[in-house]
């Protein structure tokens, strides 16, 4: 029945600090932009190179995401690379700190933490390419 996550939708407190995380430091695509007047409220679709999206969503007034300690419910993104110790080195050159960098103790692959302009967890997981 299930195929695949299509997207994950994020709420932002600065739509225009989270647009450039997104597009000019991680390097998504922009797929489409919309102002919603009636909502006081930006939608903008971003595409990762396996067709996946994220929807950054502005709304004015949205409360904090409660983090710590972690709350139920979506717990943090991860996006596969290639190498994340390569990945990290790259975060770091847009001045973006990481965790440091584990192994699973159940696959072995290496990962790492790092967080959005509202301290949204993101995290690296390496799947080298087959």
């Amino acid at each position: 029945m299930l195929n695949a996550i299509h997207h994950a939708a994020l709420i932002c407190s600065d739509y225009a600090a989270s647009k450039a995380f997104y597009t000019q430091v991680l390097g998504l695509k922009v797929l489409a932009e919309h102002y919603r007047a009636e909502r006081d409220s930006w939608k903008l679709d971003l595409a990762l190179p396996d067709g996946s999206q994220l929807e950054l969503f502005s709304f004015p007034d949205a409360p904090p995401r409660p983090s710590y300690p972690e709350a139920q419910g979506l717990r943090h993104l991860a996006f596969s690379v290639d190498d994340v110790a390569e990945a990290v080195a790259w975060l770091a050159t847009k001045g973006v700190q990481c965790e440091p960098v584990r192994t699973d103790p159940y696959t072995g692959r290496q990962f790492t933490f790092f967080a959005d302009p509202d301290g949204l967890p993101l995290e690296l997981y390496q799947v080298p390419l087959s």
